[in-house]
């Protein structure tokens, strides 16, 4: 379910950034406004990058296999980071173009943006913004770091469009440098969002423990269950989108081993059922000190 919530999501974001991306990049040639069409190449590489979240988020998902008995769960990672390195390289290009520009005052020779450049802009926010809410939901209830890597970039784009939309309109009102600028901003959040992307999946990439809060609720279920005296050892770790979790239990040291794995497996059903992001979870029990 959390799979095909997840891709349909990322086939919905390909098709709003197809349109997107085709619509900016046309608007701005026709409007006259650089920072519109960067903003729609922008557009276009977050097509790509949809594009390979949602092989990502495919290939994490396969089952266990005898040469990949943990599960394929940091392909999403591995996806989430390329996507952060195509969007850095969009980035950068964009800016060192836009920079480049301004030093050879070519923005003085550019026809002032016209108002289709201005609607066009409004749209977009509207748009990317619905995307953004979307996916981060849906990232959240799928625990999707290459869906969350998604919606940060939708968000990201909000915010450059936003600055874009302004540096237009202060075009249109006689300051012709103000759309470079504007390109040259959306280009930094670009640049910006690749970064953050790409720090979230090599955070999952290595053995993380889960946070706080979740360690704090596993142990209090593990401590509910019947025949637990106490937790001598809890220990988590992130394995892309899902956890592992090894515990150590004290019980009764007098009863038999069938009372005591008949404890283990309580504990252990209890834990995979409580949080469907664990997606195995090792049970140890210790005989009670006196």
């Amino acid at each position: 379910m959390a799979r095909n919530l997840a891709l349909l999501v990322s086939r919905i974001n390909i098709f709003n950034n197809i349109v997107l991306a085709i619509s900016k990049i046309s608007i701005g040639f026709v409007a006259h406004s650089n920072a519109l069409l960067n903003d729609g190449i922008n557009n276009a590489g977050d097509v790509v990058s949809s594009v390979i979240a949602m092989i990502g988020i495919s290939a994490a998902s396969k089952d266990s296999d005898d040469e990949h008995q943990y599960g394929h769960e940091r392909l999403e990672c591995v996806s989430a980071i390329l996507l952060s390195g195509i969007i850095m390289v969009v980035g950068l290009g964009l800016l060192v173009d836009g920079v480049a520009g301004i030093i050879r005052k070519s923005y003085l020779d550019q026809q002032i943006p016209g108002f289709l450049a201005v609607v066009a802009a409004v749209i977009s926010i509207i748009i990317k913004e619905i995307m953004f809410l979307y996916t981060r939901a849906a990232a959240k209830k799928t625990d999707s770091s290459a869906l969350l890597a998604s919606a940060w970039d939708s968000q990201s784009d909000v915010l450059a469009t936003t600055g874009g939309l302004i540096g237009i309109i202060a075009a249109r009102m006689g300051y012709p440098i103000a759309d470079s600028i504007a390109a040259i901003i959306i280009a930094i959040f670009i640049f910006r969002v690749g970064i953050e992307i790409f720090k979230d999946g090599m955070f999952k990439m290595v053995d993380h423990a889960c946070p706080q809060e979740t360690v704090e609720q596993i142990h209090q279920v593990i401590l509910d269950q019947e025949g637990v005296e106490g937790v001598d050892l809890l220990r988590t770790r992130k394995f892309g989108s899902r956890a592992y979790v090894d515990v150590e239990i004290s019980a009764d040291g007098s009863q038999s081993l069938v009372d005591a794995h008949s404890i283990a497996e309580r504990v252990h059903h209890a834990i995979e059922t409580s949080f469907p992001q664990v997606k195995h979870c090792m049970v140890h029990v210790n005989p009670k000190r006196k």
